[in-house]
């Protein structure tokens, strides 16, 4: 997913730091501030009061704002602010060993690692942000990317779609044409035309700005539009919106595009981009709650008219606590210090566990776990609910698959237990290092059973595509291992009772 970020109108486009990119998106008007509206996680407060100092100093001269106590930590910051200082960063990450592949150091492995999966992400893509559209006066239009155009915003943005040129294809590459998208700014049309080395659907928005013109009027002013959208809007291009991994993607660079622009207010609206004549099959709908007050909006609605061995990514956990805060899911802790085991079977052909009653039956003996088995059907079960169980588990044990992507929203000292990977290792490791969790797989080959060698219908034999049994005491031995690393995790709410007995 690449998002597009378009503020239509006259208001103000904010970066993270003054630069010349917001002076130019600027036309001098002031906006209001209401607590309220900044709803974080408590923890994310200080950091935003770091980036937006206007803030903190009307709330050191209102009696009545709610984050007086955030005040004493406005050093704190995220780690892509030009003013964060060394030791006041949100995390960094840790390596346990050096991966000769790509750094020669523990801390050059850190370093590449913060940047590329971590808050330095956005710290890159701010720093190469360019003005490619430039206004002259007040009014004009306004278009500035990072680099291949990963990531840009504009405002007064002219869009026509009188004449959709739509068919089956999701990104059609010449779905708009010359003048049909544009603003009145002074264009650098060959420093726009050299931005196309990464020019892919979900990689860049190059297919779709390569055409962007320099307007010899003014839209708004000239009257020119049938509609006018006066509120900030996110396009988007959405990954498989059935596929928690592919789609959760869309979301984690969603929040990255709200610390880009040092913006979380869900008073926004957010655009599905797509040159598609179908709709859009969304099992995650739910999520968008945490990012806009409003339904998601096709394009076509407008038609007619005019990393390594480094884990511990602060971002993703960020992001975590963003979506579970926004969609006030929270812990539950049980009274007893009890394992909560969640185990996520599928209700699919393949890759399903099929002496799952005997593990089941092995786990309830033990006397400090409480095992729950869960489906996640979407019709039986919604993505709320399932987000509920997932962020009060434990050990949350499942087959390869899309569901574990459920890794995302689970607790800080939490393993996830992928019980067989199919021969497709990296995936969910990779995820669970980014969340900063505990990963484990199946060990021992000799004591996983395959049905048969799976049965692709064009790959032929595949590991995927079969169902497995496990043994009893194998299984046994990894579940006390990932429960003993629960219970020695420093953020395990029961800890300090357990050392104390």
């Amino acid at each position: 997913m690449v998002p597009l970020w378009l503020l239509l109108l006259f208001h103000v486009i904010h970066f993270s730091h003054g630069n010349e990119i917001d002076s130019a998106a600027s036309n001098g008007s002031a906006l209001s501030y209401h607590y309220g509206k900044l709803y974080l996680p408590d923890d994310h407060i200080p950091y935003y009061l770091h980036s937006n100092r206007h803030i903190a100093a009307l709330c050191r001269r209102d009696p009545h704002c709610p984050f007086k106590q955030h005040l004493q930590n406005l050093n704190s910051c995220w780690g892509y602010e030009k003013s964060c200082t060394k030791g006041h960063g949100y995390s960094y990450p840790v390596c346990d060993q050096v991966d000769f592949g790509w750094a020669k150091t523990i801390e050059e492995s850190q370093e590449v690692f913060w940047k590329q999966a971590d808050f330095g992400y956005v710290k890159e893509r701010l720093a190469e942000t360019q003005i490619l559209c430039r206004p002259q006066e007040q009014g004009d239009s306004m278009l500035a990317c990072s680099r291949n155009l990963q990531h840009c915003r504009a405002t007064n943005l002219y869009l026509d779609l009188r004449n959709p040129r739509r068919g089956q294809e999701n990104f059609k590459e010449d779905f708009l044409q010359e003048g049909e998208i544009g603003g009145r700014c002074n264009l650098d049309k060959q420093a726009l035309l050299s931005q196309g080395a990464w020019k892919s659907p979900l990689q860049s928005w190059f297919a779709e700005l390569q055409s962007y013109s320099s307007l010899t009027f003014k839209p708004v002013e000239d009257a020119h539009c049938d509609i006018i959208i006066d509120k900030p809007t996110y396009f988007m291009k959405l990954d498989a919106g059935v596929n928690m991994y592919h789609h959760f993607c869309d979301f984690v660079n969603l929040y990255i595009t709200q610390h880009v622009n040092n913006s979380f207010s869900t008073d926004i609206n957010i655009v599905m981009w797509t040159t598609s004549v179908y709709g859009y099959g969304d099992l995650f709908s739910d999520t968008w709650k945490a990012f806009t007050d409003y339904d998601i909006t096709h394009l076509k609605a407008y038609d007619n008219k005019r990393i390594s061995n480094c884990h511990g990514s602060g971002l993703f956990r960020a992001f975590s606590q963003h979506v579970l805060h926004r969609l006030n899911i929270t812990q539950q802790l049980p009274k007893e210090a009890k394992i909560r085991i969640t185990i996520l079977v599928r209700s699919t052909e393949f890759r399903k566990i099929l002496n799952l009653d005997e593990l089941v039956h092995a786990l309830e003996a033990e006397p400090t776990f409480q095992v729950k088995v869960v489906d996640y059907k979407y019709r039986v079960l919604g993505f709320l609910e399932q987000l509920e169980i997932t962020h009060n588990s434990d050990i949350f044990i499942g087959m390869h698959g899309a569901g574990l992507t459920h890794l995302l929203f689970l607790p800080d000292w939490a393993v996830v237990f992928e019980l067989y990977n199919c021969e497709d290792e990296r995936c969910y490791l990779d995820l669970a290092r980014l969340r900063g969790i505990r990963y484990m797989t199946w060990e021992n080959r000799d004591k996983v059973f395959p049905q048969d060698k799976g049965h692709h219908p064009n790959l032929g034999e595949h590991p995927k595509f079969t169902n497995y049994a496990f043994d009893v005491e194998e299984f046994l031995r990894l579940v006390r291992q990932a429960a003993k690393n629960v219970s020695r995790h420093s953020k395990w709410p029961f800890r300090r009772t357990r050392d104390e007995l």
